[in-house]
């Protein structure tokens, strides 16, 4: 008996030593120790958790959604389950300051990662999949990237998960988006894993190398590296746009504190502001009409971003009890432009400027492409009269938030190509109220672009609606903010 339980146990350890071999990696039959600079630990951290609202007359279930979760994940490394404390009654988590680390083997290149949204004991929907609500990823320690149900290219964007990319746009589905990061131990603190610089980049690994640009192309050696770009070999950049938002790598570079990404669609906004008046009036736009304005674009993956203060946004133009449409053209060329008609910005940011009164009350147009209000290619701006919508406030059961963020995405749409009478239903004034006849003629395209439903429908028309209706994601032009190229003054 003693025999075969010493053979027993020989054999236990020789499989136990086989399964490191198959998980390990060697070099010339020697292990490898992916960096021998340091004890390698992963780190999964939690960025942002939003739930995405879905418009109360797409849908005839909004059950759960009245009710703000009570958000809390559940983060598995190696099996290993990390659970988070509870962020109580709220939509939207924008800097939960929580992450989950664990110790991993050196000498193993693959860590698997499992993430889980929950509420109250129930599963929210952050995949793509519809028979899942948690994502399973795989972080390598040798090229600091990972795959999975989340991949650099994919729709979502890299380290963005989104549950309605199963196709749930219009389903009380409890779909969220929810943005993250996967890090590990790295000596030099560059983000550039140490086999990586050694194996091939040809870099330091005790160096930060991170801000180096050795192809001369103007680009960072991590930036290249994150998204798959090759740090040693030139590329054009400026030409680049993967994802055809109008925003070239170059664009995205320089908006990376934003986490654009430049296979994932981004739009971004700069909003300023009319200064206090003497008699208290205010037009800032809260932060709930920003986090509105949001969730339609991310339900698409077309990420909404905005500078109220980040950069040059959230300036204060002098109070004026009227500002009139001469006076709008200086105050584009001041607070937007900031009198340089060749930044970068121009080709990256839309502008909405926010008065306290102006008419009409809210118009798109742009300062520097003729004419100058009209929605031809290169209107890339809007200003709105925040008295309207305040009086809109006052003679509805809605707050102040919902108007400053639908008049905010109906002008959005003429930056995008959607624009008076194209499509026939667009800014029609005589459709409004069931006495004119636009309204019986155009009441399918249920679109926040047609005046009937500017502030009832907080949507653009996927046009599944029936005759006369216009499938609005589908045509927006998300270059059509640009100045055409052959304009000239």
């Amino acid at each position: 008996m003693k025999k075969i339980y010493i053979i027993s146990i020989i054999g236990i350890l020789l499989l136990s030593m086989n399964a490191i071999v198959t998980t390990s990696s060697f070099n010339n039959g020697i292990l490898t120790d992916f960096d021998p600079l340091v004890d390698v630990s992963v780190t999964v951290e939690i960025k942002t958790i939003r739930f995405l609202d879905i418009d109360d007359l797409h849908t005839s279930i909004r059950a759960s959604q009245d009710d703000n979760p009570n958000f809390y994940m559940k983060v598995f490394i190696n099996d290993i389950e990390f659970t988070s404390t509870v962020w109580s009654n709220t939509k939207y988590v924008n800097d939960p300051q929580w992450s989950a680390t664990l110790n991993v083997p050196d000498d193993q290149e693959f860590v698997t990662i499992k993430i889980q949204l929950w509420s109250e004991d129930v599963p929210y929907d952050i995949s793509g999949d519809r028979n899942s609500y948690d994502v399973t990823l795989l972080y390598s320690i040798k090229t600091g990237h990972w795959t999975g149900d989340d991949s650099i290219g994919d729709a979502s964007g890299y380290g963005r998960l989104c549950g309605c990319d199963d196709g749930t746009i219009y389903e009380n589905d409890r779909d969220c988006e929810l943005w993250f990061d996967i890090t590990q131990t790295d000596y030099d603190g560059d983000c550039i894993p140490y086999w990586i610089e050694v194996n091939t980049l040809g870099t330091d690994p005790t160096v930060n190398d991170s801000a180096l640009d050795p192809d001369n192309d103007t680009i960072s050696t991590y930036w290249e590296y994150k998204w798959g770009y090759d740090p040693l070999k030139w590329d054009n950049h400026q030409e680049l746009d993967p994802d055809n938002d109008s925003i070239n790598n170059l664009e995205e570079f320089l908006t990376l504190e934003w986490f654009s990404d430049p296979f994932r669609c981004d739009l971004f906004l700069e909003m300023d502001y009319m200064d206090v008046s003497p008699d208290g009036e205010q037009s800032i736009v809260p932060e709930a009409s920003r986090e509105q304005l949001k969730n339609p674009f991310h339900r698409r993956n077309i990420v909404f971003h905005f500078d109220t203060g980040q950069l040059n946004g959230g300036e204060l133009v002098p109070f004026d009890s009227l500002i009139s449409i001469d006076e709008v053209i200086p105050l584009y060329n001041q607070y937007f432009l900031h009198n340089d008609s060749t930044t970068w910005r121009r080709g990256v940011f839309h502008y909405g400027i926010y008065v306290y009164s102006t008419k009409p009350n809210g118009y798109g147009f742009s300062g520097d492409v003729e004419p100058f209000m009209g929605y031809l290619p290169g209107t890339n701006s809007f200003i709105i009269s925040s008295k309207q919508m305040e009086k809109n406030a006052r003679l509805s059961s809605k707050p102040l938030e919902y108007f400053y963020a639908a008049a905010t995405m109906h002008e959005m749409g003429h930056t995008m190509g959607i624009r008076n009478g194209h499509p026939p239903g667009c800014d029609v004034q005589l459709s409004k109220y069931p006495w004119q006849p636009g309204w019986w003629i155009y009441r399918t395209y249920k679109s926040i672009m047609n005046y009937h439903y500017t502030y009832r429908i907080f949507d653009y028309s996927d046009g599944s609606h029936g005759v006369r209706d216009f499938d609005d994601w589908s045509n927006l032009d998300l270059s059509h903010f640009e100045i055409p190229e052959n304009y000239t003054r």
